[in-house]
C-alpha cells in the first residue's frame, strides 16, 4: 500500500533538498525524479511553494506534487541553453520594503522599481520607512507621505525606540512576506526587535545568498511568533522587468494608469507628445515629478 501523501510548506531549500514542513514536523525532502522529466524553464519548487509529500525514512520524505503557485518573485538566470528562471519566492502574500529616512539617504528610484515589481505580480506592498530617530516626523513624512494617497501604506519605525515595531509585527502576523531594501537601512535591527534573534538568522542567509552560487545557495522563510514567515529576498534588486515591455509599464503606476485613456495618442509615451494626460498632471501637481521620473527612467532601461 502506498504512503499517504500530506501537505506541506517548503521552508528551505538548498543544493536540491528542501525542508518540508507539515502538520507533524518537518521533512528532508528531495524531488520525485517523474517531477524533474521534461524541459523546465524554471525552478521546479522553490521555498513558499505547497507541496504534497510521502515520508520515507524518520525525518525524511519525498515531494510528489507541487500545487499551483498563485505568484512568485521570479529572476532571470542566463544559461548557455537560454534563459532560466529562478524563484525567489513563491506564493507571497506581501513585499515589504525598507528603507532609511536617513544614513543612508533613501533611494527611492529603487523603491519605485520595487513597487512596479509588486503591482507587476499583483502582490500588495507595505513600505516601512525606519530609523525615524534620525530625522524629525515632518521630515519623514516628506519623503514618504504621498505613498498612501496612491495605494501603498506606509510605517514608520525605529529600532532603538521600538517606534512602530508592533504595528510592523501585527502586519507580518499570518503571512508570508518578501522583504527587500538596500544595504545599511536597519532591517536586522529592526526584525530583531519584531522577534529577537529574527534579524541575525535573517542576516545570516542574506549573506550567503549574495556569496553563494546558484547549486549552493540556501533560501528560507524564518517563522514568527504568531503565526507567519519573513524571507530576505536579496535578488530582488536584481531583478529585471523581463516580462514587461516598455508600453505596459504605465500600467504599474497607480496614479498614472488612469490617466492613459484621457492622452491624445494611443501609443503615447507621456514624454514629449501633445495632449499628454500624465505630463499635464504632473504640470498640474497631481502626480509627482519624482515618480515621473522614475517612470521615464525605468521606460529607458535605467537603474
Amino acid at each position: 500500500m502506498p504512503d499517504k501523501e500530506i501537505s506541506g510548506l517548503i521552508i528551505r531549500s538548498q543544493s536540491g533538498f528542501f525542508a518540508v514542513q507539515t502538520e507533524s514536523g518537518t521533512l528532508t525532502c528531495h524531488l520525485r525524479g517523474r517531477l524533474k522529466q521534461g524541459k523546465h524553464v524554471g525552478d521546479i519548487a522553490a521555498v513558499g511553494d505547497r507541496v504534497k509529500v510521502t515520508r520515507q525514512s524518520e525525518g525524511s520524505g519525498s515531494i510528489e506534487a507541487v500545487e499551483t503557485r498563485t505568484h512568485s518573485l521570479v529572476r532571470l538566470d542566463p544559461r548557455p541553453q537560454g534563459v532560466y528562471q529562478q524563484v525567489l519566492l513563491a506564493n507571497p502574500d506581501q513585499a515589504v520594503f525598507v528603507f532609511a529616512c536617513a544614513r543612508p539617504a533613501p533611494h527611492l528610484r529603487m523603491l519605485d522599481r520595487f513597487l512596479v515589481i509588486s503591482e507587476r505580480q499583483k502582490l500588495p506592498a507595505l513600505i516601512v520607512a525606519n530609523k525615524i530617530d534620525l530625522v524629525s516626523r515632518t521630515q519623514a513624512e516628506e519623503i514618504f507621505g504621498f505613498y498612501p494617497a496612491i495605494g501603498y501604506p506606509v510605517i514608520y519605525t525605529c529600532a532603538k525606540s521600538g517606534e512602530g515595531v508592533d504595528e510592523l509585527h501585527q502586519l507580518l502576523k499570518g503571512k508570508i512576506s518578501a522583504l527587500a531594501g538596500p544595504s545599511g537601512v536597519g532591517k536586522s535591527s529592526l526584525l530583531n526587535a519584531v522577534q529577537p534573534g529574527l534579524g541575525l538568522a535573517v542576516r545570516e542567509i542574506s549573506e550567503a545568498f549574495q556569496k553563494g552560487r546558484h547549486t549552493t545557495t540556501v533560501r528560507q522563510l524564518f517563522p514568527l511568533e504568531g503565526g507567519g514567515y519573513v524571507a530576505d529576498t536579496p535578488g530582488m534588486r536584481s531583478l529585471a522587468l523581463w516580462d514587461t515591455e516598455p508600453e505596459e509599464l504605465d500600467g504599474y503606476f497607480p496614479e498614472l494608469a488612469p490617466l492613459v485613456e484621457h492622452c491624445q495618442f494611443n501609443d503615447c509615451h507621456h514624454k514629449t507628445e501633445p495632449g499628454c494626460a500624465v505630463r499635464a498632471a504632473v504640470a498640474a501637481g497631481t502626480v509627482r515629478p519624482e515618480r515621473y521620473d522614475s517612470y521615464l527612467r525605468l521606460r529607458a532601461g535605467e537603474e
